[in-house]
């Protein structure tokens, strides 16, 4: 007879019951307690940030595992006399606790599947940022755009719920293809030398490219073995568009999703010096044009705008 049957014929189901909460806490402790001990010795030797992080993780998968090991040898031995019981109070458990589940289903997912990984960025319904933690119940990104402009880090830690990975669309900026094209629209009067100004924008736009597009067209040849990815140009260009204020002139480029911000700038500060030095090219801005219909009656005066 083991010692479940003989506490439980002795001394009755509720004091089996108790007894087997306090070892279940006993449990929990004495692993919690060893993997902090094999982490102090272990993060003793090992500097490199990454590696520490990825070494919590597996001690920390090993202790879950471990704890639901030995939970389910403490709850079920020799119970079967309530596996009826116990069977309507996982159920109850199982729907109050469905949030939960579906969690651990999304983080099965992740570890399996790898729609991300730490370090990619990505979208998922309405949060953007860079995964930095990955959870049996929740992963964490590190916040960007919001009110930052050019998808920078905002500085928040959001932690969001696994079971996302299955309600929300995901878009990951670094996964197979890690490049993103980005635009930067360019408005010049009417009056200005329109063909001379794209002229200098697809200059400085090639200039900025620094081969990204060559390193672009290798990492799209290894995509293309997973994703069906089809490009037929890569390099930067310059589109044309006319608008109700001026002619349009679109920079079209790719940049790495992180550097959106430093590239936009570099192509602004350039086409400002460059701009400059231009007699005939003027940017293009929002103006107001009214008139005086009296002294247009009496001296035929021109209509004037600010």
């Amino acid at each position: 007879m083991g010692v479940m049957e003989f506490v439980r014929d002795h001394l009755g189901i509720s004091f089996v019951i108790q007894y087997k909460i306090y070892l279940s806490i006993l449990i929990i402790l004495v692993l919690f307690l060893l993997k902090k001990i094999v982490q102090w010795f272990v993060f003793k030797k090992v500097v490199s940030v990454e590696t520490r992080y990825f070494l919590a993780k597996a001690f920390t998968y090993i202790e879950v595992g471990l704890i639901i090991l030995l939970l389910i040898r403490v709850w079920f031995e020799g119970l079967k006399p309530l596996a009826t019981y116990f069977g309507l109070v996982s159920a109850g458990i199982a729907i109050a606790l469905k949030d939960l589940f579906t969690d651990m289903a999304g983080w099965i997912f992740i570890l399996i599947k790898k729609p991300f990984s730490i370090g990619d960025r990505i979208q998922i319904g309405k949060f953007k940022g860079d995964i930095v933690d990955i959870r049996v119940f929740q992963f964490s990104i590190v916040e960007i755009g919001e009110w930052i402009g050019a998808e920078q880090s905002t500085g928040r830690i959001v932690n969001i719920p696994n079971s996302y990975v299955f309600k929300e669309p995901l878009a990951n900026y670094t996964k197979g293809f890690r490049f993103v094209w980005n635009e930067i629209p360019v408005l010049v009067t009417f009056e200005s030398n329109w063909k001379k100004a794209k002229d200098i924008l697809f200059r400085i736009a090639k200039e900025c490219d620094k081969g990204v597009s060559q390193i672009a067209e290798e990492e799209l040849k290894r995509a293309t073995l997973k994703y069906y990815i089809h490009y037929s140009v890569l390099t930067p260009t310059v589109y044309t568009k006319v608008e109700d204020s001026g002619i349009l002139l679109t920079i079209r480029y790719l940049c790495d999703p992180r550097k959106r911000r430093i590239t936009e700038n570099n192509i602004w500060e350039m086409i400002l010096e460059e701009f400059g030095k231009e007699n005939d090219i003027d940017f293009a801005y929002p103006t107001i044009r009214y008139y005086n219909n009296l002294q247009e009656g009496k001296s035929g005066t021109k209509p004037s705008s600010n």
